[in-house]
């Protein structure tokens, strides 16, 4: 019997989602992987619906992280703010390619003072999500180190990152011009995806987790693949080296008979 929740009707990702800004994308395909797509039909995935993907959530205190997971989670906005106290998280159920597929949000403390706790929830990340406020460049500018920080406990070739500018609602198109050319430069050289979202109004959350779950899916099924092909060479190399063993053998024992 399984623990785990079902998946909600609203949580059902059939297509690729597309992604916010194509200067900034971790790649611009319009469809799944093909080899992802003919495991799904196959049902070649391995464990991946069994699986829990850790994603952790990351950045300045106060930039919006809990509101942005309390918004697409709960689909609640909550103005009082409350800052997080070393850890929180919430888990997401969906069904991608017809396939169960559970995230793991974890919501991190941007206060200095809980730092510590914090960082010992990073390991075992598939991807990070590093937020910042679209109203305050410093927050981008700190960004760098949120990077540092998570990548430390974290394999850097097997994360999937996403950088996040929040509160885009309070933005003038003017002000936030200016620092999306900003964040787009720098999730280039990172080799994150960029996202502007507004919790208070919704826009773009839905499609930023549903594009962080379709990533990360895509990903995981295509690591079960490659692990499923390495066992199959495995086998392969493994039959041979017997063959050369027993030949070895064979030779030996004629050597002996002889004498």
């Amino acid at each position: 019997m399984s623990v785990l929740p079902p998946v909600r009707k609203d949580r059902i990702i059939a297509q690729l989602p597309k992604f916010f800004n194509k200067g900034a994308a971790l790649h611009t395909k319009d469809e799944f992987n093909s080899k992802v797509k003919t495991a799904c039909q196959e049902q070649r995935t391995g464990t991946v619906g069994f699986k829990i993907s850790k994603v952790i959530v990351v950045g300045d205190l106060a930039v919006g992280k809990t509101c942005l997971i309390n918004r697409f989670c709960k689909d609640v906005f909550d103005k009082n703010y409350k800052a997080t106290i070393g850890v929180d998280f919430e888990m997401e159920r969906f069904e991608v390619l017809g396939v169960p597929f559970s995230l793991q949000l974890w919501d991190t403390a941007g206060q200095e003072r809980f730092k510590c706790i914090a960082s010992t929830y990073y390991r075992g990340a598939q991807a990070v999500i590093i937020v910042f406020d679209l109203n305050d460049v410093a927050s981008l500018q700190h960004t760098r180190q949120w990077l540092e920080d998570a990548m430390k406990e974290n394999d850097p070739t097997s994360v999937l990152l996403f950088l996040v500018g929040t509160k885009k609602d309070l933005s003038s198109p003017a002000q936030y011009s200016l620092i999306e050319q900003d964040a787009v430069k720098l999730a280039t050289e990172i080799n994150a995806e960029y996202w502007a979202v507004s919790s208070l109004s919704g826009e773009n959350v839905r499609e930023f987790f549903f594009r962080v779950a379709s990533l990360t899916f895509e990903a995981n099924v295509l690591a079960e693949l490659e692990k499923s092909g390495s066992r199959r060479i495995g086998e392969v190399v493994k039959i041979n080296s017997n063959t050369s063993n027993l030949y070895a053998t064979s030779k030996k024992k004629q050597a002996n008979c002889c004498q």
